[in-house]
């Protein structure tokens, strides 16, 4: 009878474990199907890497339709590219937190189970939508590998197609760094992308022409950037009646004769009414082709006429040229006997300058290359919030025109102390309500003209909602160089240190703020903190860190064991 009754009692105790086991897993089951569903988190990261931006998350929520992300950075990666490929996957599920099911993404294997052609063939068609798959080639302690991979995603979104290119190309950053800087662009990427398939058509851009501004090898570059994300036109300034507002923003780069009073007050107009400007100017004639005769040449104000409508916008670019002891380099002159010493020189005239600001259009931007750019005063006073996007080093100064430039002043740099005008701004962003500089100036038959019907067009005094502009004090930060051997070269290089400056983004960001207001460039600003590791540590401690990490939890887990096999026998025995 006994036995009888601890049998009954064993089994009744296994079924209350294999009971309390199914409870279990059904638990664990149901917290996983809620855990994929809804996906909550906390950021406790000193950056808030893992918080997308207000911007971001009103985009996500707006969402009417399902965006669907093919990602084709998968397969066996090095493990740079591991982290960003998972660094991918967290960002487009922090997406799905505010879109939920409108958000589908997935790794995809553009080439798996394909033979040589069928291969060939599928990296034909990702090209064709502008995914190009890059030749990895990985130096180890003992072997040498390539592989190709594709660091693209492919959205697709209200019926088009936008590739978003996962890891960027920046020159003078290392592996890690670039890595770390391309995990920090994801959320601005996608959202824009998102973002852009979302819009029914692309902001239109004019390209202003009549006063002698370039157009040509030297602006290929830029003008074909610009019109990959906007329709792009050109005016010109000296034809027409004003300039339509259906151009979301206008461009005035590097013209070298005088505006008159129609020509400004046409833009006085555009701006009146809405319209953006992005003006980049010389206010001095200095070029590198000024010593295409001569060693030396005086730099005179180019006398532009534009003073008095800036300075009712709210600055004044001065007639001078800055000089920074940070600077680009140029080839040394040739001395009196023909020879020359070999080797590049500072230019102080070619500043380059590192964004300090923490602006959207700057933030995390790499370094912008200037030539010859003058000085900017920001008017005192007014409701026109002004901000300094770019600005010359603690070690520079201004030299007023008319200036002297000659070459000869790479060999005879005058000593630091005479740099003593530090943080010259040479970029400016202009926000608010801006007044007319013709207020109080027009006749009243002319604007009875200007409302006449067949114009139609009446004087606008001032901005009747916040707009914005910038400006910025050097016409050739938007200019291409040339080569007679190379032809022309992407815009912000300099071929003679074969250095790549952020030109392009810095005149790409600038359009974006002036033109979207959806805030999206905001996301741009994550700055995300590179810690490395000790490389030499890693490889001497390897070993060490490996049975630690190993060890460790291997020995916790039969402490534990033998503790509960231990406690789990005495409460039996002191039952017994």
């Amino acid at each position: 009878m006994t036995m009888e009754k601890t049998s009954t009692k064993r089994k009744k105790q296994q079924r209350q474990a294999l009971l309390r086991v199914l409870i279990l897993l059904g638990i664990l089951v149901c917290l996983n199907m809620l855990a994929s569903r809804f996906h909550y988190g906390f950021d406790l990261t000193q950056e808030k890497r893992f918080t997308l931006s207000p911007s971001t998350k009103t985009l996500l929520g707006n969402m009417k339709d399902v965006a669907v992300v093919d990602i084709y950075l998968t397969g066996k990666v090095p493990a740079g590219f591991q982290h960003l490929k998972d660094a991918t996957a967290e960002c487009l599920q922090s997406f799905r937190s505010y879109a939920g099911s409108r958000i589908i993404f997935k790794f995809i294997d553009p080439v798996e189970g394909k033979t040589g052609k069928e291969k060939q063939e599928a990296y034909k068609q990702l090209m064709d939508k502008n995914i190009f798959p890059i030749n990895l080639q990985a130096q180890g302690d003992d072997n040498y590998s390539e592989k190709i991979i594709v660091p693209y995603a492919l959205v697709q979104f209200n019926g088009r197609e936008i590739p978003v290119k996962l890891i960027e190309n920046v020159p003078g950053m290392s592996p890690l760094e670039l890595l770390n800087y391309s995990e920090t662009t994801l959320e601005y990427k996608f959202a824009t992308a998102i973002h852009n398939a979302s819009i029914p058509d692309r902001p239109s851009v004019a390209y202003v022409t009549g006063n002698g501004e370039p157009l040509g090898i030297n602006t290929l570059d830029a003008l074909t950037t610009i019109s990959h994300f906007y329709h792009l036109d050109t005016i010109n300034i000296k034809h027409g009646i004003y300039i339509s507002r259906a151009y979301d923003a206008i461009i005035i780069d590097k013209p070298i004769t005088a505006f008159d009073d129609t020509e400004k007050f046409r833009i006085d107009q555009y701006v009146m009414r809405g319209g953006h400007v992005l003006w980049m100017l010389d206010m001095v004639n200095a070029s590198l082709d000024s010593f295409r005769n001569s060693e030396q040449f005086i730099a005179l104000d180019q006398g532009l006429n534009l003073d008095d409508i800036l300075f009712k916008y709210g600055v004044r670019v001065n007639a001078d040229l800055v000089e920074d002891m940070v600077c680009n380099q140029l080839p040394a002159p040739v001395d009196a006997s023909g020879q020359t010493t070999g080797g590049l020189n500072n230019w102080i005239y070619f500043p380059v300058i590192t964004p300090t600001s923490k602006h959207p259009i700057v933030n995390n931007m790499n370094s912008v290359m200037c030539q010859f750019a003058n000085s900017i005063d920001t008017a005192s006073g007014g409701d026109i919030k002004k901000t300094v996007l770019l600005a010359s080093s603690k070690y520079s100064r201004v030299t007023p025109a008319p200036a002297r430039v000659s070459l000869t002043m790479m060999k005879y740099v005058p000593p630091t102390e005479m740099f003593n005008k530090p943080y010259k701004p040479v970029a400016v962003l202009l926000e608010g309500k801006f007044r007319s500089v013709f207020q109080n100036r027009l006749s009243p038959s002319f604007l009875k003209v200007l409302s006449d019907t067949v114009i139609n067009h009446p004087f606008v005094p001032v901005c009747k909602e916040d707009n914005s502009m910038i400006i910025v004090s050097d016409g050739d930060m938007m200019l291409n160089d040339y080569t007679a051997s190379a032809g022309p070269t992407p815009l912000g290089y300099w071929h003679y240190t074969k250095d790549m400056f952020a030109n392009k983004i810095f005149l790409l960001n600038c359009l974006e703020y002036l033109t979207d207001h959806s805030g999206l460039l905001e996301a741009r600003s994550k700055e995300l903190r590179l810690r490395l590791l000790d490389a030499g540590r890693v490889k001497k401690e390897k070993m060490q860190w490996q049975i630690i990490n190993m060890g460790i939890p291997i020995a916790l887990v039969l402490i534990f064991a033998s503790c509960y096999i231990f406690f789990r026998k005495r409460r039996y025995e002191s039952k017994g």
